[in-house]
């Protein structure tokens, strides 16, 4: 499989490249984010199309500097009841995330595109449904204590394959996809 850029500083998904087989170098994007999902979201866009969007943006930017290799870039949101759910700033934003998912169904959505040369090659969107137990405000609290603070901003709010596994009554989906990074998909592009 060919050397790839991934355009994005996530730990996670350089492990999961690397556990693939997939040589990758991080160079991250710096896209700010949060203007384009605002501009988005006023003209009616959904959480996937931002997420897509996002991924593209992210892969695009760092291929017009690298234009000879493949970049990766990839983008996560949640989607609940149709309000796209960010990543939190601090402690206090992931407290009223997890509050507003307490006990209710939601959406995990995660885009990749390859690009080169500037210009998207390919793209892939997954979505994995995750129902949250019912929890109390302490049970929340007790949750986020356990959490240190790189991996509460890294996932979202939850750790799916360490201590967030535990608020789920019910996860259907790639774990992979969770986590932020299709790699089934990504690596059946890449051979063919």
């Amino acid at each position: 499989m060919p050397d790839i850029i991934l355009a994005s500083k996530s730990k996670v998904r350089k492990t999961i490249l690397e556990k693939n087989k997939i040589s990758c170098t991080v160079k991250p994007s710096n896209v700010d984010e949060e203007p384009i999902k605002t501009s988005l979201l006023k003209e009616g866009a959904s959480p996937e199309v931002i997420s897509k969007n996002l991924a593209e943006l992210k892969a695009n930017k760092v291929s017009q500097k690298m234009s000879q290799n493949l970049v990766l870039g990839a983008d996560s949101v949640i989607d609940l009841e149709g309000e796209l759910i960010s990543k939190p700033v601090d402690r206090d934003e992931a407290f009223k995330i997890l509050k507003k998912l307490n006990g209710k169904k939601h959406y995990l959505i995660s885009s990749v595109c390859i690009s080169k040369n500037g210009s998207m090659l390919w793209n892939y969107t997954d979505k994995a449904e995750l129902t949250m137990k019912k929890m109390t405000d302490n049970d929340l609290k007790d949750y986020l204590s356990k959490i240190t603070d790189e991996a509460l901003y890294s996932y979202n709010v939850y750790q799916i394959e360490s201590e967030g596994r535990n608020l789920f009554t019910k996860i259907d989906g790639d774990k992979d996809t969770i986590m932020g990074l299709p790699i089934k998909k990504i690596k059946e592009y890449l051979i063919t």
